[in-house]
């Protein structure tokens, strides 16, 4: 990776500043590492900057993801059978950088598999292998000393999720030492469980710009390209998780290509993003 390349937190930082630059939101991708096997995976990892993904999050399968619905769930049931480890996760980003050092990673899941490849060690595997942020759902900030801290001091970004129920009290907790951008789940529950609501997306994020000058992005029951849009002009990023994760189960249904249908699902809803202007372009 050359040096004049940025990387980690710096990464993602120049995402969104090119991002508000261009006067546009910006789509983050999510989908489940090894899912539905390595080879498979990485070609949608591969594939997913030039079908329009701004940011990817890449899923840490895990056994046991309380956060997510049955579409994930199965995602990561899949990708464990097929071998996934935390590892070989790792090494999947790492052949990632080799032809893409711009696209910013954050690697979301659970802090379990975390723990036990142990928190230092992680940490430095992360950073040389071009992860960009972190986002473990099942940490609150009062365990931030057992590895927030210590990723932000490694140059990852800790990304914090907020919620309808996070009110004004406890935002500024959750707030203190997220870096990167805030992730905005619009309803209370899992992923995948519900749709969306718009109005009271764009709401919540402008509560969210009196507390942080972070970027906010909002995800959980956006599936459509019109939801997209919707979601892009209010606020930072649009997050789609779900939808990706069912094109790869119904690729495997049908006997269909799931790279290929994953793609072509990320080239639609990046055009509702790219059609909903915020901004006005920085000059």
């Amino acid at each position: 990776m050359s040096a004049e390349a940025p990387r980690g937190a710096a990464r993602i930082e120049a995402r969104f500043a090119a991002l508000k630059a261009a006067g546009r939101a910006g789509f983050v991708a999510y989908v489940t590492a090894g899912d539905p096997d390595y080879e498979t995976s990485s070609r949608i990892l591969a594939g997913l900057p030039a079908a329009g993904a701004d940011v990817i999050e890449l899923g840490m399968a895990f056994t046991d993801p309380m956060a997510d619905g049955p579409a994930i769930q199965v995602a990561s049931q899949r990708a464990l059978k097929a071998g996934i480890t935390l590892r070989r996760t790792l090494q999947m980003v790492r052949e990632f950088r080799r032809s893409d050092r711009e696209t910013p990673i954050v690697l979301m899941g659970y802090y379990n598999p975390i723990y036990r490849f142990g928190v230092d060690a992680f940490l430095a595997a992360a950073a040389e292998a071009g992860v960009d942020g972190l986002i473990v759902v099942d940490l609150p900030p009062e365990e931030d000393d057992e590895l927030c801290l210590p990723a932000m001091a490694a140059g990852l970004s800790f990304i914090r999720l907020a919620t309808p129920t996070t009110d004004d009290k406890r935002l500024p907790k959750v707030l203190s030492n997220t870096s990167g951008f805030v992730y905005y789940v619009s309803y209370t529950g899992i992923t995948g469980a519900q749709q969306a609501d718009e109005a009271a997306a764009g709401e919540a994020v402008a509560r969210l710009r009196r507390h942080t000058r972070l970027p906010i992005a909002v995800g959980f029951g956006i599936r459509t390209p019109a939801q997209v849009a919707a979601i892009a002009r209010v606020a930072d990023a649009a997050v789609v998780g779900t939808a990706l994760v069912d094109r790869v189960a119904g690729a495997l249904a049908d006997g269909g290509d799931a790279a290929a249908s994953v793609l072509g699902l990320v080239a639609e809803l990046a055009a509702g993003v790219a059609g909903a202007r915020t901004t006005e372009p920085a000059t």
